[in-house]
């Protein structure tokens, strides 16, 4: 089993920033690339910062109204100077939050999770830009086809992993919800089931109504017989 990778959904071809500039020639660039962020990268192409639609709205909101009255929002030093930036190193977000291109979806989601950010820029060994990728491209494995999951699940899970014959164990699929019915050798292996279809790229939920051959997580019983798992 593997989990489809930021190298799989990341954005190849990115639009990018340099320090020096213009703030009026970022907004061109989300308008023109129909795009809401953009890195900052250096000379190497090492990503510094990230500039948003955020950052350039800061910039109108500071500003005064007609009659010259300014806003009642208080901004700290750091957040005036980016407010009043005329360049993107200025006006960036920084440091930058970034990922390999060989993480799976679900660290890439963690880290946007933990950081709350909604974009990563993907860089390689020597921290140089490679890609990008957004909560949307993450998202794209809910979009996987209910029989692409249902076949992971029968041969990697099933097959592969839990060494199944074939009928022993049913998995059908509905809009990403996994239900497993049949016969487990072990009540032990019921818990791992479900944990090894839910892991499986596209999946919403598991549901498991599961008979088992042998209890094996009670003390042995002298005249062994077959037990029914609780829905």
């Amino acid at each position: 089993m593997q989990h489809r990778s930021v190298n799989d959904v990341m954005t190849r071809e990115v639009v990018t920033a340099r320090p020096d500039t213009p703030v009026k020639e970022v907004a061109a660039l989300f308008h023109r690339n129909d795009i809401t962020a953009i890195p900052v990268v250096d000379d190497q192409g090492r990503p510094l910062g990230m500039v948003s639609e955020a950052d350039l709205l800061r910039k109108e909101a500071v500003l005064p109204d007609p009659e010259g009255r300014y806003p009642g929002r208080w901004l700290d030093a750091e957040d005036r100077a980016r407010a009043e930036a005329e360049t993107a190193g200025g006006l960036m977000t920084s440091p930058t939050v970034t990922a390999r291109p060989s993480w799976s979806v679900p660290e890439a989601a963690r880290a946007m999770d933990k950081h709350k950010v909604k974009r990563l820029p993907v860089v390689d060994e020597a921290g140089r830009l490679v890609g990008i990728v957004s909560r949307r491209d993450l998202l794209q494995v809910f979009l996987r086809h209910d029989a692409a999951i249902r076949e992971e699940i029968d041969h990697d899970v099933l097959g592969q992993t839990l060494w199944l014959a074939s009928g022993d164990v049913r998995a059908a699929v509905h809009n990403g919800v996994v239900t497993l019915t049949g016969r487990l050798p072990r009540r032990s292996l019921v818990p791992i089931a479900e944990r090894l279809c839910r892991a499986v790229d596209g999946v919403v939920a598991v549901h498991a109504t599961l008979d088992w051959t042998e209890d094996d997580t009670e003390p042995a019983l002298e005249h062994p017989r077959a037990y029914r798992a609780a829905s």
